[in-house]
């Protein structure tokens, strides 16, 4: 195929033969947290993503899209409806090593996007923190890394897709200027307007295998923010750990590592470290105890006093050592840390974990992070994980994006704990709204209607409720996420908030 070249997709085809509701499924969120029945349909090109179109119209039924499944929350799940799974659509279609610019299908993780290209000198410019989630995923959820502050979101690389509507017009192209609207809107839509069957993105140029890391604690959530400023004009990553336990005068105490590409020649062995064999992640801790066994060992930990001890001990160790220390670290070691402990979820069972995670203006994330801990720790419910990035705004309709830091907390759901953990989310709702802040709908799980209506502008929605209109007029996907924001009729629901 020709790097420039579209992929040709056919106008139409015969429907495949015994397409039925028949496909039944439990799907969860990734967190473990919710979950429920779904018929399960896994199409391998366009025609089939058309073909349950076509079902679901017929049966009267709604259609939720699904990568990778990596959403903490309900976001790519259908109760009662369709889950059209996408990850048999798993192709890469073309890879052009002279400008990095690569064509793949909405099914292909970003584990095969980096083994494709990483032999040539090139790597994704955005990734999650696990390679397993999928490109329509990425897209559609708009994703950030570390370096969002720096290079802005996974659709910022986006250079155009093939995109098909249930308006059954067909599997068009996209670009940021043939369609603009739709571009934009696609693009950080969670799934609402139509399936990506392929997309061309731009990959970053690279000449090492392995990052130069800095790793140095903070003392505060002030401290950490102005480490931030201080090192982001000259770090490619930046990142923070904090310990959400620690209350009185170490609240908000941590540990930020920053990273950087090396520079050509830099590392006299960087053809070696750019070989796939060189990235891959140890499965043993010391070369003896399989990781995948490790949740067991995790899980009598998972407890107040477990995660007490165990973060003391990690911000200790860092304050044992040098102000900072600098060492070589690959790219899938630094950008994969959910995958470094495979199945460490596992711990949070049975009733799994949540993610709630908020982005708050720069001139007031201080004192909103600072009050959530507070509010945290003084319901009883501290978070067992932070993590702290900086941000920059983004041109894409439903962003999560502002000029200022996220913090990501992990809270341990259990049936004693369930109801008072949704009750501290309305609680930290509350605070990010009085200061400016976002959400982000791949993490979410807690949000109300009223909420997401709250901290979308006015003219995004409007414009997002005329793209459903446009692309999905007889409102065909729908997920557990977007009935639960926006009810039965989201483009009804944002037209409405939008008028505001």
């Amino acid at each position: 195929m020709d790097m420039h070249e579209s992929v040709a997709v056919p106008r139409s085809a015969p429907q495949p033969a015994g397409l039925r509701l028949k496909h039944i499924e439990r799907v969860e969120g990734w967190g473990m947290a919710v979950g429920g029945l779904s018929h399960v349909f896994r199409p391998t090109d366009a025609e089939g993503v058309r073909a349950v179109f076509d079902l679901a119209r017929r049966e009267g039924r709604s259609v939720g899209l699904r990568g990778g499944g990596n959403s903490y929350g309900d976001a790519a799940m259908n109760t009662g409806g369709i889950v059209l799974d996408l990850t048999r659509m798993d192709r890469v279609l073309a890879w052009d090593p002279a400008t990095g610019v690569i064509d793949v299908e909405p099914g292909v993780t970003i584990e095969r996007l980096w083994k494709t290209i990483i032999g040539d000198g090139w790597w994704p410019a955005v990734v999650s923190g696990t390679m397993f989630t999928t490109m329509g995923g990425c897209a559609a959820m708009n994703i950030h890394g570390k370096n969002n502050y720096k290079v802005g979101t996974f659709g910022d690389h986006v250079v155009e897709f093939d995109f098909l509507a249930p308006d059954d017009g067909g599997v068009r192209t996209v670009t940021r200027e043939n369609d603009p609207d739709l571009f934009h809107g696609a693009i950080s839509g969670f799934g609402m307007l139509g399936c990506f069957t392929r997309l061309r993105l731009q990959t970053k140029r690279v000449y090492s295998g392995r990052l130069r890391v800095e790793a140095f604690d903070t003392h505060s959530v002030g401290e950490m923010i102005e480490s931030f400023e201080e090192r982001a004009p000259d770090a490619d990553y930046l990142v923070g750990w904090i310990d959400c336990i620690k209350g009185g005068r170490g609240l908000g105490r941590g540990i930020v590592h920053r990273a950087n590409y090396l520079a050509p020649g830099e590392d006299p062995d960087g053809d070696l470290t750019l070989a796939v064999a060189a990235q891959g992640l140890p499965d043993k801790i010391l070369g003896l105890f399989p990781k995948s066994l490790m949740h067991l060992l995790l899980r009598p930990f998972c407890n107040n006093l477990g995660v007490r001890l165990i973060n003391a001990a990690k911000f200790h160790a860092g304050v044992l050592h040098p102000r900072s220390v600098v060492y070589l670290q690959s790219h899938t070691a630094f950008a994969f840390l959910l995958d470094y402990v495979p199945n460490w979820k596992f711990a949070y069972k049975p009733g799994g974990l949540i993610q709630y995670q908020s982005f708050i203006p720069k001139e007031a994330a201080e004192s909103a992070f600072e009050e959530q801990l507070r509010i945290a720790q003084g319901a009883g419910l501290p978070p067992y994980l932070g993590v702290f990035k900086k941000h920059r705004p983004d041109p894409f309709l439903l962003t999560h994006a502002v000029d200022g830091y996220s913090l990501a907390f992990d809270f341990r759901v259990t049936r004693r704990n369930r109801a008072q953990l949704w009750h501290l989310a309305e609680e930290l709702d509350r605070v990010v709204l009085d200061h400016g802040g976002r959400f982000y709908f791949a993490k979410d799980a807690t949000l109300r209607p009223d909420v997401a209506r709250a901290f979308l502008p006015a003219e995004n929605m409007r414009k997002f409720a005329a793209l459903k209109r446009r692309c999905d007029p007889h409102n065909l996907l729908q997920t557990d996420l977007s009935r639960r924001l926006f009810g039965s009729d989201l483009a009804a629901t944002m037209e409405s908030a939008g008028a505001r």
